[in-house]
């Protein structure tokens, strides 16, 4: 018998503990800082009881050394069954507030700064951030937000994407979990507009300039266009989650006014969204 396995991986504080509860919650078998060496032989074990179909492993850098072979062991695990790795990660920033406020140590600490081990530990997890089949960012999530991905993601099979739309303001940097990156900034600004400036893309007087463009009538067929049709690909890869980031200067006009616009086209089909404006009232 083939099991499902999860990896929950990635940065201490970004959210492991309760991405491995929300999979506990949803039938999952969760073993948690599992030695490496021993995921394949365990896999083994319950693949060969035939009473678990879908296990989770939590593996971290809790397990020093031996957390460097995961990469390697993960071959092997995938020989015998199917393997979704699932990466966590936030900014330093939070991280490093995370950690202070629970006043417990950072597993890499062991004598350096916070802000030296949480350095250390993204480096560390470089590769496997790369071959992670989903990243979620955590940087402006709560743990209820946090538990709803991983429920649409690995909950009951739905017939749907649901698709997460961002928008964002290149001056604050890019979404750090985000699958799709679209770039407002080829329509005129709003901020430029006197009566424009002080409102943002929710308001009607800016999304209609916006939406007015003839170029931006032409982004958002093509990306609406292209969501639609891919959306069977990921769903047959059983990717049931997808971030799409929509960016200008400072995220308050252009981004805001074409992610609500997404928003209504995307909704109307068989894509479900949601919205978040992480930018919006910033500046």
């Amino acid at each position: 018998m083939s099991l499902e396995v999860v990896v929950v991986t990635g940065l201490a504080g970004a959210g492991r503990s309760t991405a491995a509860h929300a999979l506990e919650d949803l039938g999952y078998f969760v073993i948690d800082n599992l030695p490496p060496e021993l995921m394949n032989a365990t896999v083994e074990l319950l693949a060969k009881r035939g009473e678990i179909e879908k296990i989770a492993v939590v593996a971290d850098s809790r397990g020093g050394a031996l957390f460097e072979a995961l990469e390697s062991e993960l071959e092997k695990v995938r020989e015998i069954s199917k393997v979704f790795v699932l990466f966590l990660q936030a900014s330093d920033q939070v991280l490093i507030r995370r950690f202070e406020a629970a006043r417990r140590p950072h597993p890499l600490q062991k004598g350096e700064t916070l802000a030296e081990a949480v350095s250390a530990e993204r480096k560390l997890l470089a590769g496997l951030k790369v071959q992670s089949d989903l990243t979620i960012d955590t940087t402006d999530k709560n743990v209820h937000e946090l538990r709803k991905d991983i429920e649409i993601q690995f909950g009951p099979q739905a017939v749907q994407l649901l698709v997460h739309l961002i928008s964002f303001g290149y001056k604050y940097g890019l979404p750090l979990d985000a699958d799709f990156i679209f770039d407002a900034r080829c329509l005129p600004n709003p901020f430029w507009r006197t009566d424009l400036r002080e409102l943002t893309g929710i308001d009607k007087p800016v999304k209609d300039f916006v939406l007015e463009q003839p170029l931006a009538s032409t982004l958002l067929g093509a990306m609406t266009q292209m969501l639609t049709d891919l959306q069977g690909g990921y769903l047959a890869e059983g990717k049931r989650f997808l971030t799409v980031a929509i960016g200008c200067t400072g995220g308050q006009h252009r981004s805001v006014a074409l992610v609500e616009e997404m928003q209504e086209r995307l909704e109307s089909s068989v894509i479900q969204v949601e919205v978040h404006h992480r930018d919006k009232g910033r500046e």
